[in-house]
């Protein structure tokens, strides 16, 4: 019926790819830094978790990603991302050049470190601190950031969740290039090679406590209207 996640936001994100086939809500105990996902503190615990089981929560439906490697056309890697998929250089400093299909129509041709393709949960993860924009968790969208691109005009682009997202290698500089889900599961690419990122079937849901506010976290994590 419920699965209690305790750890932090890593925790969270290997358990929602643990259990996206099993239809089974999360709630989140935070027991590191303060938590976009876990988000009820040790201290909070007991008293949230007994209004919880007596039916007093907010639900939230979040996507996650799904991505395929794709070689010579037989599909040689996939897997799950909750927050996103990275494609970047592995080893060294090196930019990767790369194009962008959406939908099958070409979007551009980039020189980058790399970049990153983020649900709205991941938003406030790799992609904002690349510089791309804050998207509110239940959207259905998807944030595509290069990651230090050659080009200063090359901005983020917000999508649609239900695109269909391919990014064709066309050079790696001697560098390996490496595609990356939630920065846990990756596989080496080559020139050549399309990584294909959907929406995966499906939501995951979260669990909060009635008073939680999305907000007030931003605000917490991002240091908002602080006064120095």
């Amino acid at each position: 019926d419920l699965a209690i996640v305790v750890g932090g936001d890593g925790t969270i994100l290997n358990a929602v790819r643990s259990l996206a086939h099993a239809n089974v809500p999360l709630l989140g105990i935070n027991v590191g830094r303060l938590g976009f996902l876990a988000d009820i503190s040790p201290d909070e615990m007991e008293s949230s978790l007994s209004d919880i089981l007596d039916g007093s929560y907010r639900e939230e439906q979040r996507i996650l990603l799904e991505m395929q490697v794709l070689r010579d056309d037989k599909v040689i890697f996939e897997g799950d991302a909750f927050n996103d998929v990275v494609v970047h250089i592995r080893d060294v400093a090196r930019m990767i050049e790369f194009e962008t299909r959406i939908n099958g129509q070409f979007v551009n041709h980039q020189r980058a470190d790399g970049i990153v393709v983020a649900t709205p949960t991941g938003s406030t993860a790799y992609a904002l601190s690349s510089g791309g924009p804050l998207l509110h968790a239940t959207l259905d969208a998807i944030t595509l950031v290069p990651i230090s691109p050659h080009t200063l005009s090359s901005r983020p682009l917000v999508v649609n969740a239900d695109s269909q997202i391919d990014i064709l290698i066309c050079n790696t500089k001697e560098g390996i290039a490496q595609a990356t889900c939630d920065g846990h599961l990756s596989t080496d690419v080559h020139l050549g090679d399309h990584i294909k990122v959907t929406r995966k079937k499906g939501t995951i849901t979260l669990l909060h406590p009635k008073q939680h506010n999305y907000f007030e976290i931003l605000r917490a994590k991002l240091h908002w209207s602080e006064h120095s």
